[in-house]
C-alpha cells in the first residue's frame, strides 16, 4: 500500500522504501524500485504512470524488479560511478573474484542480470523530471558509488539519501562500509558525506531507503557522526579525516597550495585575479582505498572546493594542468570542467590519451574520455594570469609525462607528478608504463639543467632542494642504467626495458560486424643490424584482414609502422576477441608479441 508523506511524496514499503514523486497530475518519477511491487499499487495515485526511476545505489534490495521497469518502457538513470554494476553486471559477475578472495566489498549484492538504462546520474548534476528538478549529491558511504537526490517538494528542501543512514545515529549496515578487508573506510566516508550534506545542502528533511522520513536533519547528521567517530576512532580509522576536512589546503608559499588528502596530492596556484590554477586533479577527497580497481571502487568529487573558495577567496578554478594522465591525477577533471567550468590544459604528448583512452594499451587510464581545451607544447614557455611555466618532457615513472617549470613567490619550482618517491631520490618507475633504460638519467640532467628550489612530488611531501641532490639523482640514474644494461641481453636482441618488439594501436575498440576498421602496429628492431621484418596479422576464424602478411626492411634498432583492416562477418557480436601480430625478424620467430582487442555488437 502506498502511503502519502506530502502532497506529492508517496512512499511504498517494499524490499526497500521506494519513493514516488508525482511531478505532474499524470506521471510520476519514482526513487529506486525494490522488487517493482510498487507497479501494482500505482492506481491509487489515480491515472498515472511511471516515467522514470532514479537509483541511489546498485544494491539488490534496491533494484531487484528493474527489468520489469525496463519492460514497461520505464526509463532508468543509475549512479555514473556505478554504471557498470547495472548494465554490464554479467561482466562483473564472470569477472569477480571468488577464490582466495581478499575483497569483500559488497559488489556482489548486486542484479543477478543486466538491465538496459536510459543514462547515469553525474556527480552534482541537475535531472529535471516533468518540472520536478533532482540534484545528484555525491554520498558515498554505504557504497563507494552512492548519490543522494535532492529536490525541493512541497515546500521543503528534500534529500533521498538511500542507505547513507537508516535514522538519527543509525546505519542500515556497518558490514557494507568495510571496503577492503579489515577496513572501514566507509565510515569516514559516511561522516564526510554526512557532513557535507548538511552544510553544503541544507536539507530540511531526509528520506532514507530502510527507516521512516527524518524531519530533522542538523540533528540526525550531528548523532550519527558522533557515534561513527568514536567507532572509528578505537579502529584507529582515518584519524585526521576531521583536520583534513577543516583545513584541506596547506600553504606552501603564499601563493601555492598542497593538498594532501586525495589518493594523490595535488597543488593550487592562486593568482591575485582570485582564480585558481590546479595542478593535477584526482580524487580530492579520500577516506581510505577500496578493493578492486573497476569503476565502482573509484570515486572523484569536489568535496574541498567550498573550503578552497572561502579560507583563500578562490573566485574560479580557472585551469587544470596534470603532469601526466593517471588517474589518480586526473579522475576528477570531468567534475571540475562540467561543474565549475574549468578548462583542461594539457601536454600534446599525452592530451590524446585523455582524450582518447581507449587506443591505449597502458595502466591507470581513466575511464571516461577527458575532454582538453589547450594543448600545450613542449619546452615552449605559456603564460596563465601572473606566472610563466614551461613543460618538459619527463619520461621514466611514465612516457606519458611532463615536469611543470614556473616560479611563485619568487622560487623556482618544478611539479614533476610521480617520477620520484619518498624522500625524492626513490625511482617510481613502471615498465608497462613504457619505461626506457635511460629515462632516469635523462631526468637527473633535466633536474641538473633547472635546478629548481621546490619540487612538488605526487605521493611525497614537497621537497626543499639541498646541496648535493641533483648529483645524488645523476649517480643513482646512471646506476639504474647501468644495471638494466648489464641484466638484460641487449648485446644480442635489444628489447628496451619493456621487453616488446610490437605494440598495436587502437588497443579496444567496438564495431559492427561487416563494418572494416583499420588498424596501426609499431615494430621494433631489437638486432643490431639491418633485417627483414615478417609480421603476420592474426584474427578469429572465419574473420577477414588485409593484408594478412607483411614483409619490409627495417634498420637497427628502428621502428616501422605498418596498418592492416579487419572485418568481422556480420551478425557477429563478441566481446573482446583478439587480434594478434606475429613478428619474425631476420629469420628469428618471435611470435605473437602484441594484442588489441575487439568488441562486436
Amino acid at each position: 500500500m502506498l502511503q502519502r508523506i506530502s502532497q506529492h511524496l508517496y512512499v511504498y514499503e517494499d524490499t526497500c522504501r521506494v519513493y514516488a514523486v508525482k511531478t505532474t497530475q499524470s506521471e510520476v518519477v519514482l526513487i529506486d524500485f525494490g522488487s517493482g511491487g510498487i507497479m501494482d499499487v500505482l492506481e491509487q495515485l489515480g491515472e498515472v504512470r511511471v516515467t522514470d526511476i532514479l537509483m541511489t545505489h546498485h544494491h539488490r534490495d534496491q533494484g531487484q524488479g528493474l527489468a520489469r521497469a525496463v519492460e514497461a518502457g520505464i526509463r532508468v538513470w543509475v549512479p555514473h560511478t556505478e554504471q557498470d554494476l547495472f548494465r554490464f553486471v554479467d561482466i562483473h559477475w564472470q569477472g569477480r573474484q571468488l577464490e582466495n578472495n581478499y575483497n569483500v566489498r559488497q559488489d556482489r549484492f548486486s542484479l543477478l542480470e543486466p538491465i538496459s538504462i536510459a543514462g547515469t546520474l553525474k556527480d552534482y548534476g541537475f535531472y529535471s523530471f516533468g518540472g520536478v528538478e533532482f540534484t545528484v549529491v555525491p554520498t558515498p558511504g554505504h557504497t563507494t558509488g552512492s548519490i543522494s537526490l535532492l529536490a525541493t517538494l512541497d515546500g521543503e528542501r528534500t534529500v533521498f539519501i538511500g542507505d547513507l543512514i537508516a535514522a538519527p545515529g543509525k546505519l542500515w549496515s556497518l558490514a557494507a562500509t568495510q571496503w577492503s578487508y579489515n577496513g572501514g573506510e566507509g565510515l569516514a566516508a559516511t561522516t564526510a558525506s554526512l557532513l557535507d550534506l548538511k552544510e553544503r545542502w541544507q536539507p530540511d528533511r531526509l528520506m532514507p531507503s530502510h527507516g521512516s522520513p527524518i524531519p530533522n536533519a542538523e540533528e540526525a547528521v550531528a548523532l550519527t557522526v558522533v557515534r561513527l567517530s568514536e567507532l572509528m576512532g578505537h579502529r584507529g580509522q582515518n584519524p585526521r579525516l576531521i583536520q583534513h576536512r577543516n583545513q584541506p589546503y596547506q600553504e606552501i608559499t603564499p601563493h601555492l597550495l598542497q593538498a594532501k588528502q586525495s589518493m594523490s596530492n595535488y597543488y593550487v596556484l592562486l593568482s591575485d585575479s582570485g582564480k585558481a590554477l590546479m595542478i593535477d586533479f584526482g580524487y580530492d577527497f579520500m577516506t581510505g582505498l577500496p578493493n578492486g580497481s573497476d569503476r565502482a571502487s573509484r570515486r572523484p568529487w569536489l568535496y574541498s572546493i567550498p573550503a578552497l573558495k572561502k579560507q583563500f577567496g578562490v573566485t574560479k578554478i580557472d585551469v587544470a594542468l596534470p603532469t601526466h594522465y593517471h588517474d589518480d591525477h586526473v579522475a576528477g577533471f570531468n567534475l571540475l570542467r562540467d561543474i565549475e567550468g574549468t578548462e583542461i590544459w594539457a601536454a600534446d604528448s599525452f592530451a590524446d590519451i585523455l582524450r582518447r583512452p581507449e587506443r591505449y594499451d597502458l595502466p591507470c587510464l581513466w575511464y571516461d574520455p577527458i575532454p582538453v581545451d589547450r594543448e600545450l607544447p613542449i619546452g615552449k614557455p605559456f603564460r596563465w594570469e601572473e606566472y610563466e611555466f614551461t613543460l618538459y618532457e619527463l619520461p621514466g615513472h611514465t612516457l606519458y609525462a611532463v615536469a611543470i617549470a614556473f616560479e611563485a613567490d619568487g622560487q623556482k619550482v618544478l611539479a614533476a607528478g610521480d617520477q620520484y618517491q619518498g624522500d625524492g631520490r626513490q625511482w617510481n618507475y613502471v615498465y608497462q608504463n613504457r619505461f626506457r633504460i635511460r629515462d632516469y638519467t635523462d631526468s637527473a640532467f633535466l633536474y641538473g639543467k633547472l635546478k629548481p628550489d621546490l619540487i612538488l612530488s605526487g605521493h611525497s611531501d614537497p621537497l626543499w632542494v639541498q646541496e648535493g641532490y641533483f648529483e645524488e639523482l645523476e649517480e643513482r640514474g646512471a646506476a639504474l642504467e647501468r644495471l638494466h644494461r648489464d641484466l638484460l641481453p641487449l648485446e644480442h636482441c635489444d628489447l628496451g626495458a619493456e621487453g616488446f618488439a610490437a605494440r598495436i594501436t587502437p588497443y579496444q575498440a567496438n564495431a559492427r560486424g561487416g563494418e572494416t576498421l583499420i588498424w596501426e602496429a609499431e615494430i621494433l628492431n631489437p638486432f643490431p643490424i639491418e633485417e627483414t621484418a615478417d609480421v603476420q596479422v592474426i584474427v578469429p576464424n572465419g574473420w577477414l584482414c588485409s593484408p594478412a602478411l607483411i614483409s619490409f626492411r627495417i634498420p637497427p634498432g628502428g621502428r616501422h609502422n605498418i596498418s592492416f583492416q579487419i572485418q568481422a562477418p556480420k551478425g557477429v557480436t563478441v566481446r573482446r576477441a583478439r587480434v594478434a601480430v606475429d613478428v619474425t625478424i631476420g629469420g628469428k620467430r618471435l611470435g605473437q608479441q602484441a594484442e588489441a582487442l575487439l568488441t562486436m555488437i
